[in-house]
């Protein structure tokens, strides 16, 4: 892995080391362990903050062990299944889509399923921010 990827973890507060006399950066055993945990919530989507999160409620600061990582994944499963689901949705349901906000928005399937949308009046409704004034 790039050593740049551990200095801006360590930065972010995921992973310590300790310095030589020479200034250079080593790390005990166990970060290989946070490092693994970390990488593997990256590949599935999980922001660092959540990930800094969970390694918070970890007492003093130490490594996940096997027991951790279950109560871990059990907290993320939830976040996960959502987004497998909406993936899903997507892949299926991609084929009318022109785009969010488009012309398509009264049959889009993924932003408007039923046309629920349609009984707030015309346009693009899920271009909105919460606070924009309906047009």
């Amino acid at each position: 892995m790039a050593v740049s990827a551990l200095h801006f973890y360590e930065r972010q507060g995921l992973i310590n080391s300790r310095r030589t006399s020479g200034n250079q950066r080593r790390y005990k055993r166990d970060v290989l362990r946070r490092v693994a945990l970390i990488r593997i919530a990256q590949r599935v989507g999980i922001p660092l903050a959540d990930v800094a999160a969970v390694l918070a409620l970890l007492p003093d600061g130490r490594t996940p062990n096997r027991h951790d990582w279950q109560r871990i994944s059990q907290r993320w499963q939830a976040e996960l299944d959502q987004r497998i689901h909406h993936l899903q949705q997507l892949r299926d349901d991609f084929t009318d889509c022109v785009g969010c906000g488009c012309l398509s928005i009264d049959r889009c399937r993924l932003a408007n399923p039923h046309d629920q949308l349609a009984k707030h009046g015309v346009g693009p409704r899920r271009l909105l921010q919460p606070n924009d004034p309906p047009t």
